[in-house]
């Protein structure tokens, strides 16, 4: 890929991972606009290991509140806050890791990425989101995270399987729900992204390094750190904005982009 190629494709992704608003939706429409071919695993695998970083980073306090309580969780014990949010990660995280092995051992993965089942999923989930947002209370805080939200967000995270969805979109939805406030419920989901873009790492990593060569790895080092640069700034904008903004706008952008891509299918 050209070097300009690269920078597009990770900014597009490192901007959209995090933001309620569907990075499958745009990187299934860049090609449409511009022609370009798909990116390939390699550049998958280093996009999400850029947003990983920025992901990270900027929640450093809680990722390393659930890192030192790891090993106490491991024993059994969730008495200390640390071994708590290690323990409910560990939970959300189970069901969206059993519903991609079973969509990927099938090959319905493949099978759902295609424009016309995007649109819809753009444009429905915008509206749950919008909806969730305006219904949901906010009584809730990122602290109060229990057992029982941690598996009610896991399964809604397993939805975002389905191209399109949302990663954070859904949690987020869940989350307002719950009854989260609006910066408790996209705390909430970033954490959740982190063993989740990790766990789907390691599933494509494997393969990545088994065949990659010094170009594709050189490329690879390119698209992460600009993913690394744009989600970490798109992060940072989304959770200053929460404050004073609700979510109603990233729906705006969702349903105007699942309209553009239903009528590409369509058409």
């Amino acid at each position: 890929m050209t070097l300009w190629n690269l920078i597009l494709l990770a900014l597009i992704q490192g901007i959209t991972e995090f933001l309620p608003v569907s990075s499958s939706g745009h990187l299934v429409l860049l090609p449409n606009l511009t022609g370009l071919a798909d990116q390939g695993q390699v550049i998958d695998v280093a996009v999400h290991v850029g947003t990983l970083g920025a992901v990270m980073l900027y929640f450093w306090r809680d990722v390393r509140l659930a890192v030192t309580g790891l090993p106490r969780m491991l024993t059994g014990r969730t008495d200390t806050p640390g071994a708590k949010l290690a323990f409910l990660l560990m939970i959300a995280t189970i069901p969206v890791i059993l519903a991609g092995l079973v969509l990927h051992l099938t090959g319905l993965d493949d099978a759902m990425r295609s424009i016309a089942v995007i649109g819809w999923t753009m444009l429905i989930f915008g509206l749950v989101l919008y909806w969730a947002d305006q219904r949901g209370a906010q009584v809730k805080q990122a602290e109060d995270w229990s057992l029982k939200d941690a598996i009610t967000l896991g399964l809604w995270q397993a939805v975002a399987l389905i191209p399109g969805t949302s990663r954070s979109g859904i949690t987020i939805t869940g989350a307002r729900l719950l009854g989260y406030d609006r910066e408790g419920a996209a705390r909430v989901a970033m954490l959740m992204s982190i063993p989740t873009i990790m766990a789907s790492g390691i599933l494509l990593g494997g393969e990545v390094i088994a065949t990659a060569d010094a170009p594709a790895a050189r490329d690879g080092a390119i698209a992460a750190g600009f993913a690394f640069v744009s989600a970490l700034a798109a992060l940072s904008i989304m959770m200053r904005l929460l404050r004073s903004v609700s979510f109603t706008p990233y729906v705006i952008y969702r349903v105007a982009l699942g309209v553009i891509l239903l009528g590409i299918a369509y058409s």
